[in-house]
């Protein structure tokens, strides 16, 4: 009776190690295209919304308004150092970040990636905004308690050097 007792046991933690084991279903089953297919109609709707001028669509998804284009030639690379001076908000206005008009130096590829692709536009001393659709901001994943998963993120961005 104790051997099959010993061996009920062992099957009850063999089985515990195989369910903890099992994959994030909700997880894998996320796919993005529906949610930048909404981030898409939203943020041309904040955009008519608030009447921004000159806003164009880059064939990644990613939109943007030109302030000023700065001047130089810097071919950008993942380790292009950036010094910008921005502000981050959610389309509803609440800011999630900013430099606080204290520019922070950045390396272009540790950005997130609608950073990566908008900085490109422009060169040292330009200005411009990015509203970044979820997919290349932070995805379905919140960061902490002030950018919730699938947030459109609207940048102000000053680049005040570029090295």
């Amino acid at each position: 009776m104790m051997l099959k007792f010993k061996y009920f046991i062992l099957l009850f933690f063999i089985a515990g190690c195989f369910a903890a084991c099992k994959k994030d279903e909700a997880f894998e089953a996320y796919d993005p295209a529906p949610q930048f297919m909404a981030d898409t109609a939203a943020i041309r709707t904040f955009i008519r919304t608030n009447n921004i001028p000159n806003v164009v669509k880059d064939p990644s998804g990613l939109f943007y308004q030109i302030i000023q284009p700065g001047a130089g030639s810097i071919n950008y690379t993942a380790n292009t150092q950036i010094t910008a001076d921005y502000e981050g908000k959610l389309l509803n206005g609440v800011v999630f970040d900013s430099s606080k008009g204290t520019p922070i130096t950045f390396s272009l590829g540790r950005v997130i990636t609608g950073w990566q692709i908008g900085i490109q536009k422009i060169q040292k001393g330009g200005k411009i905004r990015l509203i970044i659709p979820s997919l290349y901001g932070y995805g379905n994943v919140a960061q902490g308690a002030s950018i919730p998963a699938n947030s459109i993120l609207d940048f102000n961005i000053t680049l005040t050097e570029v090295q």
